[in-house]
């Protein structure tokens, strides 16, 4: 008998049969005779995963229906035992893995299954394979055109099964694909049905989120009796709270239909039934407090929606304003849910330290809240504890972020390690840099500060100065596993750990982003095989240069003659021949895409114009809307494809425009404006939520258009616009801007103070509204400059000197903004010393580290006079400033003071100082960054600067170096290739024979 499924399944029978319990052959036989099932085991015991999965497809194709159908029992069999023995076998989470996480597995299966299995077996049986190696997957390949090949006609058993299959991919799914499976239903449900809606009770079950796709006029023709029903059931409650998709029009639909069919909208019980339709209620007359107060209870769920923020706003406003009828906003602030986020800095600013403290519980579970909001709400709440202990920090959840930096260097240093260690850990990774260093210099002054390392988790351990690493001697690799680090302390802790001899055996966590192409060559191959998985799960971590290492080590060493991934990296990497290149030379179809994985966002712009096939560009879209940082020439190449496979944009359909997602900010103003005329002042305008779209055509609509007496004939910015906009507030003009009522200014100038393309004049208008709303500046609050944003670049030298800006926290926000002028920077120095009565001396490493760009403004002798130790836990902050030269050189300065001479700085020093290292070359006026090389350097630590940091090397500077130098810095452009590697068919390659350098970077 053939068993064309060896290849794939061999991991599963490596097993002794004796693992199988009586129950579990019970199960198995009752799609197979027992002498099938003992024959199978005992005869596919092949050990190793061998893979070539459209070979696979191409053999399954060419079987008869009675081949197939002995094949079949081999995949029933394998998904049985993946689903059945995971707490048998030891191993069996890594095989089951291994399996079906090898690229291109579930395709194939599923293809196959889709090809052949109807036609073989049963329906129910067919549909249980599907649901199964689904469930497994990530789905990509259930395409459109994929799923037109499902059978036309099913038994209601086996139409139940996929309906519920189909509902729960929902999320994994694109919404072309939503689109295409709730026709599948729909065609299933109206194959028989006269009646004069097909809508009914029991079809919106088997629907489920599918619901959203219902055309207005169905939802408008259910009966009353069914939807009546429909409600009824507290399931249909736990449906509507995931229709995080569905437009007001239809939403208010259903509200409509509910309405009609008898039930009191205004009772409590029948808003708690109502899901994710609350977020679109619009029976606002003679609403009564409790009922608007039960609405906003109910409203928490709106986050979740997709799109439809500013209208949910809205909503909520009128709601708060009519919660708030006849009683004070002391008395109910812990009753109005997350609406209090719409509150306005002087409605918090009015509430009573006693209200804070008595709504807490509800305050600090509460997200969306913005900088300044959580500094009033801190603020009053600690001024009624009095004492800033571990017991009332512990209370405030995420308002733990406005507490003071200088409050938390305040407290009790055990309580700090408590704090680190207890669940408000879990909001210290969004405190600011300035109060992390506030924490841990407290406990670094302690002397408690070796025992608390082993306790600081996540992103605040980044903050941990190179010199206080330097002080914890007892490293190892399962202390570092949850810790995020910077690449000084990599490379300082890998350096503790391979002394004992610990890598890479137990490369884990961050650490894999030091694992040098020198550490992968010297791996064994039992080692590299075992660590393997590891490195391919944190490609994220990983430079090209590293990934490229990765793939020619797992060439050499496997059986495989296809990788799982290949590397097709940036251009410098890839000019001589050393990268991975696809072994067709292109990106195919959905298997190629499936091998790539995360990698397609490495793919250069000429391979994507070039040899990326529009079969492939529909699956690789998903893969592509994930990728962190393509540049600006990928994201054309990818917009052409898109218009390759798509069409113009006049023919795009809703479902198109939401697939193609962020890159429709990359299409021309004419093919915007075909695009909104389609979707502008559509029920669904909110649910793309495209910045220029919608402001293209604000022009030539009538929609929310905002007139002022004194701005006649000027439109002025809504609140709703202003959300739906965001960065394509851009557009307003300055008159328009200074037409803006305060109330919407106060609502909405944080959200205003984050547009990066405001021009000068923009935010002189800006910073004129708010002394407008706030009067005088020398009146302004803390929040009050802390919500400006990037409008506080606006203020004159002048105006500066009139804020109050004693708190480090004031100055960490304003020093986030680019474009300070040195003379606005100076002023923002002075103004910080004097209002808070210290001189640079005095200054510690928290001050330097709140102070950031600002600090560029120091003079020489400044510079001179911090103290050692401050400056000491501060440098990798500092190191990432993009000062003068002259700054750079004196930072340089007090860095030997530190670290010593310059020619004594190894890898992990350099790291850690960034940009300082370049004055130790630059000489020009021009600020450049850390990948200049410094002809000062060593040959040594020329060699530890890695690919990416050397290939920036100009010819220039090339010829600062001497030979030694330029050896170091060949090996360091060439360390991805060390030796004469073997292809798996035993043919040699050779590549440059230097030793690589050390680096990951």
């Amino acid at each position: 008998m053939l068993y064309y499924f060896t290849g794939i399944i061999g991991p599963v029978f490596c097993y002794s049969s004796n693992v199988w319990t009586a129950d579990m052959l019970s199960k198995v036989m009752a799609y197979f005779n027992a002498q099938e099932v003992m024959f199978t085991l005992s005869s596919l015991q092949v050990c190793n995963l061998l893979y070539q999965p459209r070979q696979l497809l191409s053999e399954f194709q060419q079987l008869d229906q009675q081949q197939f159908r002995t094949a079949m029992k081999d995949i029933l069999l394998m998904l049985f035992c993946l689903q059945e023995m995971g707490n048998v076998i030891l191993d069996w989470g890594k095989t089951r893995e291994r399996i079906f996480q090898s690229p291109g597995v579930n395709r194939t299966l599923f293809l196959i299954t889709l090809d052949k299995c109807f036609l073989a077996l049963s329906a129910l049986d067919c549909v249980d394979i599907l649901s199964q190696v689904l469930r497994l997957s990530a789905v990509n390949y259930l395409q459109p055109d994929v799923i037109g090949n499902l059978p036309n006609i099913l038994l209601e058993d086996a139409f139940r099964n996929l309906s519920t299959l189909f509902k729960d991919l929902y999320d994994k799914t694109s919404a072309n694909t939503q689109k295409a499976l709730y026709v599948i239903i729909y065609l299933y449900k109206t194959e028989f049905n006269e009646s004069t809606s097909w809508v009914s009770a029991e079809n919106l079950w088997i629907l489920g989120r599918y619901m959203v796709h219902l055309p207005l006029e169905d939802i408008l023709k259910i009966s009353l009796d069914e939807i009546r029903l429909f409600i009824s059931y507290d399931n249909a409650t736990k449906q509507l709270d995931t229709v995080y998709d569905i437009t007001p029009e239809l939403a208010q639909a259903f509200l409509e239909r509910i309405n009609s069919s008898g039930f009191d909208m205004r009772n409590t019980s029948t808003v708690y039934r109502l899901g994710l339709l609350v977020c679109f209620y619009d029976d606002m007359e003679q609403m009564d407090a409790a009922v608007a107060r039960a609405l906003l209870h109910q409203m928490i769920k709106c986050n979740h929606l997709r799109g439809f923020q500013a209208e949910v706003q809205k909503l909520k406003s009128q709601l708060l304003n009519i919660a708030m009828q006849n009683q004070t906003l002391n008395d109910i602030v812990g009753s109005l849910s997350d609406a209090v986020v719409g509150l306005t800095s002087s409605q918090l600013e009015s509430l009573s330290p006693k209200a804070v403290h008595n709504a807490i519980a509800t305050l600090n579970q509460v997200s969306g809240w913005a900088k300044s909001q959580v500094m009033i709400l801190s603020s009053k709440y600690l001024s009624y504890e009095k004492v800033l202990s571990f017991y009332n920090v512990s209370q405030m959840g995420a308002l733990v972020t406005g507490i003071s930096t200088q409050s938390f260097y305040s407290m009790n240093p055990k309580e700090l390690s408590q704090i680190i260690r207890g669940t408000t850990s879990q909001y210290l990774s969004d405190l600011s840099p300035a109060q992390q260093q506030g924490i841990l210099r407290k406990i670094a002054a302690s002397g408690d500060f070796s025992s608390s390392v082993k306790d600081i988790q996540g992103a605040f351990f980044k903050e941990i100065s190179l010199s206080g690493l330097w002080k914890q001697t007892e490293y190892n690799s399962s202390m570092m596993k949850e810790k995020e680090l910077r690449r000084s302390q990599v490379k300082f802790a890998i350096q503790s750990i391979g002394e004992r001899k610990e890598l890479p055996q137990n490369v884990t966590g961050q650490l894999v982003k030091g694992v040098t192409c020198q550490v992968i060559e010297s791996m064994g191959t039992d080692i590299f095989l075992n660590n393997f998985k590891f490195f391919e799960m944190n490609l994220h971590l990983l430079s090209p240069y590293q990934v490229n290492c990765l793939a020619w080590k797992f060439w050499k060493v496997s059986n495989a003659s296809i990788p799982p991934f290949l590397l097709l990296s940036q251009d410098e990497l890839c000019q001589q021949g050393k990268c991975f290149l696809f072994q067709n030379g292109s990106v195919a179809d959905g298997y190629d895409v499936d091998l790539l994985g995360n990698l397609i966002c490495h793919l250069p712009p000429d391979f994507l114009h070039d040899r990326m096939s529009l079969k492939a560009m529909a699956t690789a879209l998903h893969q592509f809307k994930l990728c962190q940082e393509l540049s600006h020439e990928q994201k054309t190449e990818i917009k052409y494809k898109l218009l390759e496979l798509y069409g113009s944009p006049n023919n795009w359909t809703a479902e198109t425009t939401l697939d193609v997602g962020p890159f429709i900010a990359l299409l021309s103003k004419a093919e915007l404006n075909a695009l909104a005329e389609k979707v502008f002042c559509h029920p669904l305008k909110s649910l793309y939520c495209f910045d220029f779209l919608i402001f293209s055509l604000l022009e030539k609509n009538s929609c929310d258009l905002t007139f002022f007496p004194d701005c006649m004939g000027t439109r002025a910015p809504s609140s709703d616009e202003i959300i739906k906009l965001a960065e394509a507030n851009v557009f307003w003009s300055v008159q328009e801007l200074e037409c803006m009522d305060a109330e919407t200014f106060d609502k909405n100038v944080e959200l205003l103070g984050t547009v990066s393309g405001f021009n000068s004049s923009q935010l002189v208008a800006l910073k004129e509204k708010a002394k407008q709303v706030w009067g005088s500046l020398a009146g302004w609050k803390s929040y009050h400059i802390v919500s400006l944003g990037r409008i506080a670049l606006a203020l004159t030298e002048h105006e500066i000197e009139e804020l109050d800006l004693h708190s480090v926290d004031t100055i960490s926000v304003l020093s986030q903004q680019t474009g300070w002028t040195v003379t606005q920077a100076r002023s923002v120095l002075q103004g910080f010393l004097e209002d808070s009565g210290q001189a640079i001396s005095t200054l510690k490493s928290f001050d330097l580290v709140g102070l950031g760009a600002i600090l560029c403004a120091l003079n020489s002798t400044e510079i001179m006079s911090i103290k050692t130790a401050e400056f000491s836990a501060a440098v990798a902050r500092i190191g990432l400033l993009f000062c003068s030269i002259p700054v750079l050189r004196q930072f340089k300065v007090m860095t030997e003071s530190v670290f010593g001479t310059a020619t004594s700085w190894n890898n992990s020093i350099l790291q850690e100082i960034g940009t300082i290292a370049t004055s130790l070359y630059l000489k020009s006026k021009t600020v450049m960054t850390f990948d200049s090389l410094p002809a000062a350097l060593s040959s040594e630590q020329i060699a530890n600067l890695g690919p990416e940091n050397a290939a920036v090397v100009t010819r220039s500077q090339r010829e600062h170096l001497n030979a030694s130098q330029l050896q170091s810095l060949q090996l360091a452009l060439d360390g991805a290739r060390t030796s004469t590697l073997e292809s798996p068919d035993g043919a040699s390659t050779t590549q440059a024979g230097h030793t690589p350098a050390p680096s990951g970077e």
